[in-house]
């Protein structure tokens, strides 16, 4: 006669028990790690990619897909900042493999030099970054609700149709995705959107309770990332115009030029200088001098690139390092600029009557390698071609 045991449920108890306990260990193990990651920088943008690593590797939460939003107060809404994700299944599978084969850790995948490069080619953020979400009360963007109500919202199969106009997961194509805000001081400052697209892996509470408690840590420390941003600015930028100091702009060209010396770049710098200033600020008086500064500071931030720097040099000159631009290109931008100057209104305070006023820069400008081999070199023969453009006559561009 046969005579089937039932299972002892003490032993399956037990056995739960230990496997909750392995998950525990291992969930406090990868929360101490991500918290070790995070105090290593302030940099904001590191610490994006920090966090969105965390959330994406397989030593992390594990997510397939990962895109971080920041609150813009000043237009109030919601704006991509950073993505990390493959664009195929095909490519997640060799991301996966190399991972695999060459034992990455997770201090390897956050190195900071690793930002540009996946910032750069990332397809899934060049896919949503155009994108501003409203932040208006009858926006009915589930990432609107997420950070309205300050909860996390998981999406599931059965319930991603009821989003199929959504303008943001129109982009991002998902079938369950999970959005979490990031809060510093219980204020939202971000909201991270993940998923499991070529894994298929369901997202489950377990999932949901680690991810928050990495989001409680990732809200601080953007917020102490931006804090220190916005001290180091202050600490670099003109108090009269906001440009960058004379500071920054000696030390990022010293930057800009070691870049370009090893990417065999051009750089051109203009300097600029306020025709007859003196004889503004004798008539006008200093307020309204400040003002002809700031406007022109506008004109001058109006005209340059993402990746160009305009300076306050000192005084009523000004300076703007344009990266990678050649010596025509350069003089185009110049000449530009000296249009827009002289094709100004500037509006006078009331203690100058209100009057309207005119004025002109003269603009010189040199070139790396071209022209000049070390940054001194470069500045003293962009000074001099502003001189040379001063001395002939005014409101004029003249290069070395």
């Amino acid at each position: 006669m046969n005579i089937q045991m039932d299972e002892n449920p003490i032993i399956s108890n037990v056995e739960t028990l230990q496997a909750k306990l392995g998950r525990a260990n291992r969930d406090l193990a990868v929360l101490y790690e991500i918290s070790n990651a995070m105090r290593t920088t302030l940099d904001l943008d590191h610490i994006l990619y920090i966090i969105l690593t965390c959330v994406t590797a397989h030593t992390g939460l594990g997510f397939n897909r990962g895109i971080l939003f920041l609150v813009n107060h000043k237009e109030r809404c919601l704006e991509p900042q950073m993505a990390i994700g493959p664009d195929s299944g095909e490519h997640a599978q060799k991301i996966w493999q190399y991972i695999s084969d060459v034992k990455l850790h997770l201090e390897d995948l956050i190195k900071a030099e690793n930002v540009t490069s996946n910032i750069q080619r990332s397809s899934l953020l060049q896919a949503v970054k155009t994108l501003k979400i409203s932040l208006g009360p009858d926006n009915p963007s589930p990432l609107a609700r997420a950070y309205h109500e300050g909860m996390p919202l998981h999406i599931t199969p059965d319930k991603i149709s009821q989003y199929k106009d959504d303008a943001f997961l129109q982009k991002f194509q998902t079938n369950e995705l999970v959005i979490m805000p990031l809060k510093a001081k219980n204020k939202v400052n971000g909201l991270i959107v993940a998923d499991n697209l070529f894994t298929q892996k369901p997202i489950r509470e377990d999932d949901l309770r680690l991810f928050m408690m990495l989001a409680n840590q990732a809200g601080l420390a953007i917020e102490n990332a931006s804090l220190y941003e916005l001290v180091r600015h202050q600490s670099h930028t003109d108090s009269i115009t906001n440009l960058w100091n004379h500071g920054f702009f000696q030390n990022q060209l010293s930057r800009e030029i070691a870049s370009a010396r090893a990417h065999h770049s051009p750089l051109t710098l203009l300097i600029l200088d306020i025709d007859d200033f003196k004889k503004l600020n004798d008539t006008c008086g200093h307020h309204n001098g400040d003002i002809v500064l700031r406007e022109i500071a506008n004109i001058l931030k109006d005209s340059s690139r993402e990746n160009d720097y305009a300076c306050r040099y000192g005084g009523e000159e000004f300076a703007i390092i344009l990266t990678q631009t050649t010596k025509e290109q350069g003089l185009v931008i110049a000449e530009r600029i000296r249009e827009k100057v002289a094709g100004y209104t500037f509006q006078l305070s009331a203690d100058a009557d209100g009057r309207e006023l005119r004025v002109t820069v003269s603009v010189g400008l040199s070139t790396f390698s071209e022209d000049a081999q070390t940054k001194e070199e470069l500045i003293a023969k962009a000074d001099k071609a502003m001189y040379i453009a001063k001395f002939s006559g005014k409101n004029r561009v003249c290069a070395d």
